[in-house]
């Protein structure tokens, strides 16, 4: 154990004269040959050297105090959770991560060149007799969480994503990541370049906050290296809608804390929901992993993604959850049955299309409807579109006619926003009722028509046609895009919301719903050149595009006669 302890020693503090000889402006060129110029400064800029790291393997708290003061560290005691490492090494050794109580310690070091740094100290406490010392012997083999590290100045994820570039650029390789929920920070490992002239083969860029979007690329790329666990991580993607689908039937996050708040036992949670302890603490593990939920001392709390299934709060997305675990989860078993025929399987499965199938069912079609709002997040910036604002601002008045426009989400939205503007909501019997529910405070600036699409009005200013296209094949859409070609005055816009595909295949949201909308409604998405011919061919013409949260666009559409003349 002398021995041991002694080696895991002399490896740290090596790290703590590492840390304090080096400074970010010489190190990035040792990680990174041929680094210079515009390039170097625009990384020191935007990144400083933080930490390095080392992984060690005392028996005790008593053995660990001993080896941080013969490295001249002084760290507060005791580690916090790693929840990065600890993952990490349970992938590389097979080992469940309740197994494997990984800490976190940041004693502090000055380098010398006056600049604060610290030494990262995770810490796997390896008892005599353990069965972790075949881990602790290849670990310290392998040195793979040895790593230096740099954390970004302004966490933009614009700026996130060109350091990530430059490093690939400079030969360095995605190498895993993740986010910890307990300080609140999103980790980036990567491969140093082959060419490298210092000792550590990894490097992290840490970026305070959530960043799981940008990680998101960064993981993907990561495991295109490794085949076999893209796969199995492929494969298990409906084990974690049903996981999300029964943490929100159950309501467990209705009677969970959030952020911030205390975490709550099994046992209690459990009791709460009519539940087995022993199955929901699995459940409950798993989503963890998935960045749901958060593991502390005192039991699991929400995050900020497990928040948004609670029933009732703004922007709560627990209708999704329901309906894709439900309905659209059973359809999605027919996918090759629509690959190979072209039938819908939605159909296929339940005899009848989507909107007739709700429509029978009050329940599920208010499901539904609550489902359509819960994806309200993309609607945030369409008040402010110029045609709103410009008609907003017309002596006269005006009126937004918002077709099939649902329960009123984005209607009400716009009304709300703009005093002076009157609304229209034209959808069918039951919908119509669900909205004038919805938007009753509005009084008699909204009025409700009951109707499909050759029912629509005359007297708009500005039409929305908000994520109906994509419910309807070509042919379709060209009809209901001739119905509001008709209805137009010479003046009026027409505002259509949709998600659009990439032209270039780029990740997208979109290529997602294309996949669903086929399975589900005999619809698609589309490409905005192939939404600018379904325009021209009703008497239209695309005149902008202005992206929206959540991979949406909003599509400036006017009669072409107009645009022609604007130009």
């Amino acid at each position: 154990m002398i021995t041991t302890l002694s080696g895991d020693t002399s490896r740290l503090l090596s790290t703590v004269d590492f840390v304090k000889e080096q400074d970010t402006a010489a190190l990035l060129p040792l990680l990174f040959p041929g680094l210079d110029g515009p390039e170097l400064r625009t990384l020191v800029e935007h990144c400083r050297f933080s930490h390095a790291a080392q992984l060690v393997f005392p028996a005790d708290e008593a053995e660990l105090r001993s080896m941080l003061t013969a490295c001249g560290l002084v760290p507060a005691l005791p580690p916090g959770p790693s929840v990065v490492v600890r993952e990490r090494l349970a992938v590389r050794h097979r080992r469940r991560a309740g197994e494997l109580n990984v800490g976190i310690l940041r004693p502090p070091v000055v380098g010398v060149d006056g600049g604060h740094r610290t030494v990262e100290v995770f810490v796997l406490t390896v008892p005599p007799g353990s069965d972790l010392d075949a881990v602790a012997e290849a670990e310290r083999e392998g040195q793979h969480e040895a790593h230096v590290a740099f954390e970004v100045v302004a966490p933009d994820p614009l700026v996130l994503r060109g350091l990530c570039a430059t490093f690939a650029r400079y030969g360095a390789t995605a190498d895993g990541g993740g986010y910890n929920p307990h300080e609140n920070g999103t980790v980036f490992y990567f491969g140093a370049a082959a060419e490298a002239k210092v000792g550590y083969r990894r490097v992290e860029l840490y970026v305070p906050g959530d960043h799981r979007d940008v990680l998101s690329a960064h993981l993907a790329e990561h495991r295109s290296r490794q085949p076999a666990e893209t796969v199995l991580r492929l494969l298990t993607g409906a084990w974690t809608t049903q996981a999300l689908a029964a943490f929100t039937e159950l309501r467990v996050p209705d009677v969970m804390d959030g952020e911030g708040g205390r975490g709550t036992g099994v046992e209690e949670l459990a009791r709460k929901v009519g539940a087995r302890p022993r199955n929901l603490a699995t459940l409950l593990r798993y989503l963890a992993m998935v960045g749901v939920v958060a593991e502390g001392r005192d039991g699991f709390r929400l995050t900020a993604v497990g928040a948004l299934l609670r029933a009732g709060d703004q922007g709560s997305m627990r209708a999704l959850a329901l309906m894709y675990g439900g309905p659209f989860y059973q359809s999605f078993a027919g996918l090759g049955h629509t690959v190979r025929t072209g039938q819908v399987a939605f159909e296929h499965h339940f005899g009848e299309n989507h909107f007739d199938h709700f429509a029978r069912d009050p329940e599920l079609a208010e499901l539904f409807d609550q489902s359509m709002a819960a994806g309200s997040a993309m609607f945030d910036p369409v008040p402010a579109h110029p045609a709103l604002t410009a008609a907003a601002e017309a002596p006269a008045g005006a009126t937004v006619v918002d077709v099939a426009g649902g329960n009123g989400e984005l209607l009400g939205r716009v009304l709300a926003a703009h005093p002076r503007l009157n609304g229209v909501l034209l959808e069918r019997p039951h919908v119509v009722e669900a909205a004038r529910r919805r938007l009753e405070d509005l009084g008699p600036r909204c009025s409700f028509l009951v109707g499909d699409f050759a029912d629509v009005p005359a007297s708009g200013d500005v039409y929305v046609l908000s994520r109906v296209l994509h419910d309807w094949d070509d042919e379709q859409c060209r009809e209901i895009l001739r119905h509001c070609a008709r209805a137009m005055p010479d003046h009026a816009d027409l505002l259509v919301v949709e998600r659009v595909l990439p032209a270039d295949g780029a990740f997208s949201l979109a290529t997602a719903w294309d996949l669903h909308m086929m399975c589900n409604v005999g619809g698609r998405e589309r490409t905005a050149d192939h939404y600018g011919g379904l325009f021209a061919d009703a008497g239209l013409a695309l005149v902008g595009r202005t992206p929206l949260p959540l991979d949406g666009a909003v599509l400036h559409v006017r009669k072409a006669a107009r645009s022609a003349s604007v130009r």
